[in-house]
Formats: C-alpha cells, sequence, structure tokens
C-alpha cells in the first residue's frame, strides 16, 4: 500500500499534466483532510473556563449594588451599571450566564475566600494590601488575599455640597471637620491616614464611616459632614444627577487609585486566566470600549486586563 504524506505538492519533480495534477490534489487533501482554523481569541477564552465551573453552568458574582454608575439597582430593580454590564458580557464570552450576588462592600474579598460566589466585582480597587491581607497597620491579618484581574483605571476625588461652603480643595483643609465615606474602601484607607495626620496638626478629623455610598452623600447633603470621598466616576455621576445637579460638586486635585480589578480565590488559578482572556476578547472586539461609552467612563479604560497590576 502506497502512504500518502501532507502537505503536498511533491518537490523536485517535473510538472504533471493539469488534470492529473488537480486529481491528485484532490485525492491528497480527502487524505489529508482540511486545515484546522486557528483558534480566535473567543475560543481561547471558553476553552480555558475550569470544568468544574463549566459543570455548575453560570459564573455567580459578588457586587455591592449601591455604587452608581459602577454598580446599583435600575429603576426596574435589577443590576445595572458598568460592572453589571461588563460582567454580562463577560458571561457571553466565556460561554457562562451569571448571576449577581448582591453583597455589602467589605464582605466581597470575604465571600470570594468563603466561596460564597466564584468572583467579585464591584469596583474594588487592586492593592497589594488586599492581595497580601494586610491591615491597616501593615502587618499581615492572617486570613488569605486574593488575587486580582484588572479592567478599569480609577481616580480618587471629592465631594462636596454644590458651591463648596467650607472651601475643601486639600486633605489638609479636612482636619478639624468630619468627612463620611463607604467602609472598607480605597478611600477609607486614605482619610484613615490623613486622620493621623491632622491629629498631629492639633486637628481632629472626624470619620463617619456606613454600608453604602447613598448613606455617606447622605451626610453631606444634611451638612452632617464637609465631603465624601469616591472614585471619579462615582463622585462625577453624583453630582451630575442628584437634585438636577443642583446638590453636590466634585472639589480638590484628583490622586490616581490603584485599578479596578475583579477579585478571584488565590487557588482557582484557571479560572482568574479565563476572566483575563474574556476581558481581553471584550477589549479587541470593541464592546468594552462601548460599555464604556455608555457609562461616560471612557477616560478610565484600561489597555489590557492585567493580572495583580495594582500598585
Amino acid at each position: 500500500m502506497v502512504r500518502l504524506s501532507c502537505p503536498f505538492p511533491f518537490p523536485h519533480r517535473r510538472a504533471l499534466p493539469t488534470a492529473l495534477t488537480t486529481a491528485s490534489a484532490l485525492l491528497l487533501t480527502a487524505a489529508c483532510g482540511a486545515p484546522e482554523a486557528p483558534k480566535t481569541g473567543l475560543d481561547k477564552a471558553r476553552e480555558s473556563v475550569p470544568a468544574a465551573l463549566r459543570a455548575t453552568g453560570v459564573l455567580r458574582i459578588g457586587s455591592d449594588l449601591n455604587y452608581p454608575p459602577v454598580a446599583f439597582r435600575g429603576t426596574d430593580g435589577r443590576p445595572d451599571g458598568l460592572d453589571p454590564d461588563l460582567a454580562d458580557a463577560l458571561g457571553r464570552v466565556l460561554g457562562l450566564p451569571i448571576e449577581i450576588v448582591d453583597t455589602p462592600f467589605d464582605e466581597l474579598i470575604p465571600g470570594v475566600n468563603n466561596r460564597a460566589f466564584d468572583v467579585a466585582m464591584s469596583g474594588i480597587s487592586d492593592t497589594p494590601a488586599r492581595r497580601n491581607a494586610i491591615g491597616d497597620n501593615g502587618m499581615p491579618t492572617g486570613k488569605p488575599g486574593v488575587d486580582f484581574v484588572d479592567y478599569f483605571i480609577a481616580w480618587t476625588s471629592i465631594i462636596v455640597q454644590k458651591g463648596n461652603p467650607k472651601g475643601i480643595r486639600t486633605l489638609n483643609d479636612l482636619c478639624g471637620r468630619t468627612v463620611a465615606l463607604q467602609r472598607g474602601t480605597t478611600q477609607d484607607e486614605i482619610v484613615t491616614r490623613q486622620v493621623a495626620a491632622c491629629d498631629r496638626a492639633g486637628l481632629p478629623l472626624q470619620v463617619h464611616r456606613f454600608d453604602d455610598d447613598a448613606q455617606a452623600l447622605a451626610e453631606v447633603a444634611a451638612g452632617k459632614a464637609v465631603a465624601d470621598f469616591n472614585d471619579l466616576p462615582v463622585a462625577a455621576y453624583a453630582a451630575r444627577t442628584t437634585d438636577n445637579g443642583n446638590r453636590f460638586e466634585v472639589t480638590g486635585a484628583l490622586s490616581q487609585s490603584s485599578p479596578y480589578g475583579i477579585a478571584v480565590n488565590k487557588k482557582d488559578t484557571a479560572l482568574r486566566d479565563a476572566v483575563a482572556k474574556g476581558l481581553d476578547e471584550l477589549m479587541r472586539n470593541g464592546e468594552y470600549d462601548a460599555i464604556l461609552a455608555k457609562w461616560n467612563v471612557s477616560a478610565g479604560a484600561a489597555r489590557v486586563a492585567a493580572v495583580n497590576g495594582g500598585l
């Protein structure tokens, strides 16, 4: 029996008659089979989803739905905002329906580690402290940290009453006053450091911490606090939409925060890498840019879905 070797044609042979060449080509094509198409980014993302997660049939995502425009409940009560839209798109890329589990912000990382859900996505800043479970005192907490897949660049800003009646411009302007914020956030860390600076200046800074940012903004609106600290997309949204733009304004110099990241259990490296591939595919196919434009936050676009890229 003569074995056919692929691919063809045969080198260093005289040209065969056209009809014979065509017939030979057809026979060889049938014998060898058509070449496989190269895998797309979508193919690679879906193939990387862990089999155990595929078997469950759903990607469960913890999110604090009290942080517009990042994550909140729409008028129909369903999850809405930047993160839910990105989560839906990510689920489609990975071939998995998603389920959003509404969870207080400071319970999101514990929930990832306790496997209350698969990942957490709620404007969570990727910081070394969160990755390595370092407490406010700079010491290990003894709890597990998480890995992050970064997807958005945020900035911290100060939001005050319209007209800025107290003249708040910098962190030092807060000394001797009261501020409100959501506990467990990057802004909580910033203000905690400022408390020490104000104490050294002999002007104590009081901090009111709440479970969600809506409560913190209510304190500012009522004059019980001179300022709230927030990521720029959230602060700008509140200033633009509350009381037709007549209640709040953003003030002071901006400082770059660590990027938003999707938090993943450190043991789930395969899931982490699948999420990164899925986000990269969204960035390549244009859907990521379209979602950011919808929420007027295109300035925070990331170029790649970096793993643990926060500083």
